[in-house]
């Protein structure tokens, strides 16, 4: 991760080490701190950002809302009944759109649920921003330069916790965990190393001195062979970058290196153009994103129980379709949260409806949960935080969605 500050190590006799780019973990071994807190049975929260601007109304249908079908005559989902390309009743007022069945058993299971209208109180429709403000935590504020996930690991932080507690897989490490807390960025488990300019194989040799119960199992991840792995369950991961991604998670909260908190993301979601109904581009790009939670769910099991899923997208689109057969920016959406510990087989939120004149500048879906009550929820109730005021600072949950 390039970085602009000098990192700097230490050990007896050797010579200071100037670091022109690594991972934010060097900096806590610099201080001479070391991991003996792995764990193998602690809380994991996957977050998941659909970047975008996800159709909320799309992925969870509100066929029962009489307005529905007449603003969207060629996009809308039919209804559920028997036959392809209809929606999947959830509640008889909700369905998931046909190419989210993939995740239908495990609502149905009680371990995934729905928030509706939900969102970012903001009310920008740049995606720039927008992302910006969801990964911050601090809707309409850009003077916020560290991420939510990151001021959570601020507040729960261990001098013996594993260097690998936050991980996103991407390229660069997500605004989301930007901040003082360590993360690593990485693409693939096979390909991370430490980057220190020439010394890297000298000082990789001393990080692992420090950390050695988990970079040998860093180590063994990255030296195996990515084609051998074959996921429990009979998962099938998607055959993209998104799924790889999952499956990369998997392989990292299976190797009990003591990760925590995980992040990837999935894009092509702004659908202005030809998005189509049951079939089309944005039913395909649903189809990747249903198929590889749903494998990420199978493959990590009874490990489950301890995990919690969460997705998120920037904001919804307009109720209206456009005239290209697409969608426009709109403001509130839908996500979902899986796992052991989630109270699911519902649809949260309150639903506003979608006459005209219930609609967010009687355009687009209005919000009525704000996005930061579901992720303080999730933060107290799985993962142990006591006091959220610090991770969404000048924030008090107000609608509190009791999900787990």
């Amino acid at each position: 991760m390039p970085i602009t500050r000098r990192y700097f190590f230490k050990s007896g006799g050797m010579a200071l080490v100037s670091f022109a780019a690594a991972p934010q973990f060097l900096m806590r071994t610099a201080l001479g701190q070391s991991n003996t807190d792995a764990g193998k049975d602690r809380p994991v929260i996957i977050a998941i950002f659909q970047r975008g601007a996800a159709d909320g109304i799309s992925m969870v249908v509100p066929f029962g809302d009489k307005n529905y079908a007449s603003a969207r005559p060629q996009i809308a989902i039919l209804e559920p009944a028997r036959g392809e390309e209809r929606a999947i009743d959830l509640d008889g007022f909700f369905a998931l759109h046909p190419a989210l069945d993939s995740l239908k058993p495990i609502y149905d299971a009680g371990h995934l649920a729905v928030v509706h209208a939900v969102g970012s109180p903001d009310s920008t429709r740049s995606h720039f921003d927008a992302q910006d403000y969801m990964e911050s935590g601090t809707p309409g504020n850009k003077s916020v330069s560290d991420g939510w996930l990151n001021r959570y690991l601020q507040t729960t932080a261990s001098k013996t916790a594993s260097p690998f507690r936050a991980v996103a897989v991407s390229p660069t490490l997500p605004r989301t965990l930007a901040g003082p807390a360590p993360s690593v960025a990485m693409q693939r488990v096979a390909d991370f190393g430490i980057r220190a300019g020439r010394a890297t194989s000298q000082v990789e040799e001393l990080f692992a001195d420090f950390y050695k119960d988990t970079f040998d199992a860093v180590k063994m991840l990255r030296e195996a062979n990515s084609q051998s792995y074959v996921p429990a369950g009979g998962a099938q991961y998607p055959n993209s970058s998104f799924g790889q991604a999952l499956l990369q998670i998997a392989q990292l909260v299976k190797s009990n290196i003591g990760l925590q908190v995980a992040f990837a993301d999935v894009g092509g979601w702004d659908t202005h153009a030809n998005q189509g109904a049951g079939r089309g581009q944005l039913a395909n790009r649903l189809k990747e994103f249903g198929d590889g939670l749903a494998a990420l769910y199978r493959d990590l099991g009874d490990r489950m129980r301890n995990i919690v899923i969460v997705t998120m997208t920037e904001f919804g689109r307009a109720v209206r379709q456009n005239g290209s057969g697409g969608t426009d920016h709109g403001h509130a959406s839908s996500l979902f949260v899986a796992g052991g510990p989630v109270k699911g087989g519902k649809v949260y939120g309150q639903w506003p409806g979608l006459a005209p004149e219930q609609l967010y500048e009687r355009r687009d879906l209005a919000l009525t949960t704000d996005f930061r009550d579901v992720f303080a929820g999730l933060l107290t109730g799985h993962m142990g935080s006591k006091d959220v005021s610090r991770i969404f600072p000048g924030f008090t949950p107000k609608n509190p969605l009791k999900v787990l």
